[in-house]
């Protein structure tokens, strides 16, 4: 394939990144095509949530299929829906959407489709590289080439349902971001890592819920998490009486370390470790950067004579920029403590966290803060803090001084 008839751009996936990018590039004037294992107007499996606010921004409100107003976390003991005074919910005040994955699907879909996307399905198997172009062979043995290449990740594990229960595991009407409330396991199980409940009533007897850990090194089986969700049911005298949907695999990793920008391939969503390591969550930050970088890259393939490595670069420069790279630094900072916490020190910690002023704590888990803003956050829960959270910040381990050593010279 000469350099005059390829595409410019060959995006390697068909989920919300993938799709979002291309769409982006496409809006750039650029001739863009897609590989994916899956066919582009198959729907998504999985859920996506978001905060209320953080998609009003997007214009992309009209998308949701939930949107709840009581929104709480737990971080006492107990289990559930258990409310005395030790386990008050922390109430958030603000607003969370869970997309329906349908309208997303086909929102991305057709706006790809107006820059006349053209797809391909096929699992990528390997990738070579030449000075003007990348070439992707399949596992069924067909090429692709382009200028350049954008690329995925795979995911690490998780597990969740969609169900009808013997009651309520819930308030009416209420999301649940976090419960990290432990009373149903025993006290071995207590000494593991701990994981927590993200769970949301959706309506007519209908709830999600899921079992998570924060973002470990090694992180807990697919099974494991099935059995603590188990055991959580199970303590309340709660069953399930019918299932719709089981959520597996779906965590992207948050400690991921900022990609390499030498290598020709321009990765976007997890491959570019654009998963938040605060928070876990991606779908916001994969929307509001994909214009952004498509304008980078459309600008440096307009030039002719730009090699591969340097198109992408570009792409790199523009995605995680000196500043954006010292905001993720002070987060897997902040993430390489808490993965050292126990159950309960997480539990106090979280509990400081949200005493912080709304926008402060909004803006650090959507990564909507400047870096000047998120140091103040820091500074500010640390003093309010109570002596073990300050304690078991401070403790250094070695790994944490290359982090904040990157804050200060980014380009380490």
């Amino acid at each position: 394939m000469s350099k005059e008839n390829m595409p410019d751009v060959l995006v390697l996936g068909a989920g919300p990144a993938g799709m979002a990018i291309a769409s982006a590039l496409g809006k750039e004037k650029l001739d863009v095509e897609v590989l994916s294992p899956n066919g582009p107007d198959e729907p998504w499996p999985n859920t996506y949530g978001i905060w209320g606010k953080e998609v009003d921004q997007l214009g992309l409100q009209d998308l949701l299929e939930y949107r709840w107003k009581n929104t709480v976390s737990f971080f006492g003991h107990g289990a559930l829906e258990e409310q005395d005074d030790e386990n008050k919910a922390t109430e958030h005040s603000l607003d969370y959407g869970l997309f329906d994955k349908k309208k997303l699907h086909n929102y991305w879909f057709n706006e790809c489709n107006k820059s006349f996307i053209k797809w391909h399905q096929g699992f990528a198997n390997k990738i070579h590289f030449e000075k003007y172009k990348s070439t992707v062979t399949t596992k069924d043995g067909k090429t692709y080439s382009a200028r350049l290449v954008c690329g995925p990740l795979a995911v690490q594990t998780c597990y969740g349902i969609v169900g009808n229960f013997s009651k309520p595991p819930l308030k009416k009407g209420q999301f649940v971001l976090m419960d990290y409330r432990n009373d149903h396991l025993n006290d071995e199980q207590k000494k593991e890592p701990p994981t927590f409940l993200y769970a949301m009533d959706m309506g007519d007897g209908k709830y999600f819920l899921e079992e998570t850990s924060l973002g470990l090194v090694n992180p807990l089986t697919m099974e494991n998490l099935k059995e603590r969700l188990e055991k959580r049911l199970s303590y309340r005298n709660i069953s399930i009486t019918s299932m719709q949907h089981e959520e597996l695999g779906l965590f992207l990793p948050m400690n991921m370390p900022i990609p390499d920008f030498k290598q020709q391939i321009l990765g976007y969503g997890g491959a570019a470790s654009m998963v938040h390591p605060a928070s876990g969550y991606l779908i916001g930050n994969v929307l509001r950067r994909a214009p952004l970088v498509a304008k980078a890259v459309s600008e440096a393939i307009k030039n002719k004579n730009l090699s591969t490595y340097h198109i992408a670069r570009k792409g790199w420069e523009t995605l995680w920029s000196k500043e954006l790279i010292r905001k993720k630094s002070l987060y897997q900072f902040g993430l390489e403590k808490l993965m050292r916490f126990d159950e309960k020190l997480l539990r106090e910690f979280f509990g400081s966290f949200f005493q912080l002023p709304k926008n402060q704590w909004y803006g650090f888990l959507t990564d909507t803060l400047s870096l000047k803003e998120i140091v103040y956050a820091m500074c500010v829960m640390f003093i309010k803090a109570p002596w073990s959270v300050k304690k078991g910040l401070m403790i250094m381990h070695g790994r944490e001084f290359k982090m904040l050593l990157r804050i200060i010279f980014p380009n380490i």
